[in-house]
């Protein structure tokens, strides 16, 4: 694995895999794709970046042949929240984009390309607690509906064509570094901000929401943990659970009460709790332990303490 382009490196997990795929692999070797987004300091410093749109197959093709590309990670996706508000475009982004990936990839004969999913493959009808692997997939949301098929369109290039294809199912990330873009767990990235901030914060779903959530570290080890293993011990392949820790909006204001005593919370849910109530309370990643040795480190308080430390400390020098 020598050279790698991340398409969607601008965008919150994208940001800071590159980063994290940068220390291991060397600056050089991984390239920064960016569509709009001028790319931040630390991208632009550490390795090389370039405009890159998934639905432009020709422009990708360039970026291929100018860094001799044989890895893809496909980051970039219209998300929850906002692709209920334009589903067209969520299709066209999330599903086009993706099968321009792959088809360069197989056209190429690349070593890999790992595609990410998420919880949001699961629907109101699938079993909420412990979700297992193998279940019912009737997803409510068209983000939801693009996940499904971007699994089975993976797993289908790996039986046709024999191409490396690899995928986890994301619970909601949270992190202090990249703010989430439209998301329907974007709630427990703000809560921490608007903690440090204001000492209270508005949620836009019910105190008893309880959803699966993993830290971005945990995030960047499970996604990197996947692409090194080996491809022969993977009995999944683009739809693998992965899980850390799982909690109401309730749980998250206590947690941040330990240190902030006075955060006041208030809900005034909107569209985005129908959301939510369609999606599970944990996930059984038991095949992800088994099949490449996923582990977690972070539970809410030790996330929750690393949280306010640093956007205390953004927070201080004025950065936010």
């Amino acid at each position: 694995m020598k050279n790698i382009l991340v398409v969607g490196s601008a965008g919150q997990i994208g940001s800071e895999l590159t980063l994290a795929l940068r220390d291991i692999y060397g600056g050089d070797n991984v390239v920064a794709g960016v569509r709009k987004t001028k790319p931040s300091e630390k991208l632009s410093g550490t390795g090389p970046c370039e405009v890159v749109d998934a639905l432009d197959k020709n422009n990708l093709k360039k970026v291929v042949d100018k860094y001799k590309i044989d890895v893809i990670i496909n980051m970039a996706a219209i998300l929850s929240g906002t692709g209920e508000k334009n589903p067209m475009l969520a299709w066209d982004v999330n599903m086009n984009g993706l099968i321009n990936i792959l088809e360069l990839a197989r056209e190429y004969k690349m070593k890999q390309v790992l595609v990410p999913s998420s919880i949001a493959v699961f629907g109101p009808t699938t079993p909420v607690d412990n979700t297992p692997q193998e279940t019912i997939l009737k997803p409510t949301t068209i983000y939801g509906v693009t996940k499904v098929a971007g699994e089975l369109l993976g797993d289908y290039y790996v039986k046709k064509y024999g191409l490396d294809v690899r995928g986890l199912r994301y619970p909601g990330i949270i992190s202090h570094e990249t703010e989430p873009g439209g998301g329907t767990t974007d709630y427990a990235v703000a809560i921490y901000y608007e903690a440090i901030k204001n000492k209270k914060y508005t949620c836009f779903v019910n105190e008893n929401t309880r959803l699966p959530m993993m830290y971005m570290p945990d995030c960047l080890k499970a996604t990197i943990d996947l692409m090194q293993a080996d491809f022969s011990s993977l009995k999944n392949h683009c739809d693998y659970n992965v899980g850390a820790m799982d909690f109401t909006v309730a749980e998250m204001a206590e947690s941040i009460k330990k240190h902030i005593p006075e955060f006041e919370i208030s809900y005034e849910p909107d569209f985005r709790q129908e959301i939510a109530d369609s999606w599970p309370n944990s996930v059984d990643d038991s095949p992800a332990r088994k099949d490449w040795g996923w582990q977690h480190d972070f539970d809410l308080d030790k996330m929750t303490a690393d949280m306010l430390k640093a956007i205390g400390e953004k927070h201080e020098k004025g950065l936010i």
